[in-house]
């Protein structure tokens, strides 16, 4: 079976399921999108691991395995979502220790927040994405005039157990009436406070005024 290369397109989270997240991969050579929904804790560990500028004060779960890792010299080689049963995916992590190859079953949540921080590239079959792939396409600009309704939209498909592509950080109203330095000092409050939802947001919002 051929393998496919994803990459992380962005996560979106409901306005009314808490704890709600989907993460949405992207096909690298392709416009299909693999949605999965994941927790809450592991949506703040992959949102800290894409935003660099975030440094949290004490490592989080999977910054600590990594720790362990390198301190061991094991790497993490790849990621491969290998088997999708009842809207559930499962995934495995390749690692390797000194030329020896081992292979470590993986929530796919935890799967991706390691390969984030390994750098270690994230692959599914070709089978899954024909099942579970679908086709979104929103313009940048209908996603900044219609946050409201997309999130709506969200919610609503999450109930369904499926999930819609949505740029990370799609609710930060509350932040557009802050001064960019405003933002920056409630950035590095939120860090400080281990608030990690609230940093990816703000860190969203300083983005977009780049």
């Amino acid at each position: 079976m051929s393998l496919v290369r994803l990459k992380i397109k962005g996560i979106s989270y409901s306005q009314t399921q808490n704890g709600a997240y989907a993460l949405i991969l992207n096909e690298v050579e392709g416009d299909r999108k693999l949605p999965i929904v994941i927790g809450a804790f592991e949506a703040q560990s992959i949102a800290i691991a894409l935003e660099k500028e975030i440094k949290p004060p004490r490592p989080l779960t999977h910054d600590l395995f990594k720790n362990f890792a390198d301190r061991f010299a094991i790497v993490v080689k790849q990621v491969i979502i290998h088997k999708l049963v009842d809207g559930v995916f499962y995934s495995s992590i390749i690692c390797e220790r000194d030329k020896v190859e081992e292979i470590v079953d993986a929530r796919t949540s935890d799967a991706i927040a390691l390969a984030l921080r390994f750098d270690a590239p994230i692959f599914t079959y070709k089978t899954i994405l024909d099942k579970a792939g679908i086709f979104l396409k929103f313009s940048s600009k209908e996603n900044e005039e219609n946050e409201d309704d997309d999130s709506i939209v969200v919610d609503e498909i999450l109930q369904e157990g499926e999930t819609v592509e949505i740029e990370s950080g799609a609710s930060s109203q509350g932040y557009r009436e802050l001064t960019l330095e405003e933002l920056h000092k409630e950035l590095d409050k939120a860090v400080a406070n281990e608030d990690y939802e609230k940093a990816a947001k703000l860190r969203d919002e300083i983005s977009k005024r780049k």
